[in-house]
C-alpha cells in the first residue's frame, strides 16, 4: 500500500518539478561541501559549494521555463520550489558565510536573520501570488528582492576566497560589540535579508 502511494506521488510530479529537485540537490550538495571544507581546509570544497549554489540557480530558472513551456503548474510545484529555494539560496549561503569565518555570535544572529527573511519572503510570495498576478496566470512583479539574489553574496565570498580573504583575513576584519565578535562583511547578509522582506520594493518579474 505504502509503495503504491509513493509511486503515485512520483507520478504526480511534472517535468519542471524534477528540475526543482535538482535545485534542492545542489543546495544540499553545497552544505556537504562546506562540511568537507570545515573538516579539511581545502579551498576547493568552498569553490564547489559556491559553484553548486550557482548551478541551483540554473535549475531554478529552468523549472519555471519548463513549466511554462509544458503549460503545467501546480500548488505542489510552487511549494516544492519554495522549499528548494530555502535550502539553496537561504541556508546554503548562510552556511558558506559561517564556514569562511563569519562565525562570531553577532554574525550568527545576522545569518539567522537572513535565513528567516528568506523563509518569510517565500511564504509571503506563495500567499500573495494570485493577487500579484492581477487576474493573469503569471505574477507581474516581486515584492522585495527574490531569494536567489543571494547568489551575489556567494559570488562576493568566492572572490574573497580567490584573494585569500577568508578565515582570519576576511575583508573589513573583525570588531567586538560587547563581549561578542562581528565581522562587518556579514552585514551584506543583513542588507540582503531586509531587501527580501521589503513591501515597498517592487521588482518586475521577467
Amino acid at each position: 500500500m505504502k509503495q503504491g502511494q509513493h509511486l503515485s506521488m512520483i507520478r504526480s510530479f511534472h517535468l519542471a518539478d524534477w528540475f526543482t529537485l535538482g535545485n534542492a540537490a545542489c543546495g544540499v550538495g553545497a552544505l556537504f561541501s562546506m562540511m568537507s571544507y570545515l573538516q579539511s581546509p581545502d579551498v576547493l570544497h568552498l569553490f564547489f559549494a559556491c559553484g553548486l549554489v550557482a548551478l541551483a540557480l540554473v535549475f531554478d530558472i529552468l523549472d519555471g521555463r519548463v513549466a511554462r513551456w509544458r503549460q503545467q503548474s501546480s500548488v505542489l510545484g510552487r511549494e516544492l520550489d519554495s522549499l528548494a529555494d530555502v535550502i539553496s539560496f537561504g541556508v546554503a549561503p548562510a552556511a558558506i558565510a559561517y564556514g569562511v569565518g563569519m562565525d562570531g555570535l553577532w554574525d550568527r544572529v545576522i545569518l539567522i536573520y537572513f535565513v528567516a527573511c528568506g523563509v518569510s519572503r517565500l511564504a509571503r510570495y506563495n500567499v500573495t501570488a494570485e493577487t500579484l498576478a492581477l487576474g493573469s496566470d503569471k505574477v507581474k512583479y516581486f515584492e522585495g528582492t527574490p531569494i536567489p539574489t543571494s547568489l551575489l553574496l556567494v559570488i562576493v565570498i568566492a572572490i574573497a576566497a580567490v584573494y585569500g580573504a577568508i578565515g582570519n583575513h576576511l575583508w573589513f576584519g573583525m570588531v567586538h560589540i560587547g563581549p561578542w565578535q562581528l565581522h562587518p562583511l556579514v552585514l551584506m547578509f543583513a542588507v540582503s535579508g531586509s531587501l527580501m522582506i521589503s513591501r515597498t520594493l517592487h521588482i518586475p518579474k521577467l
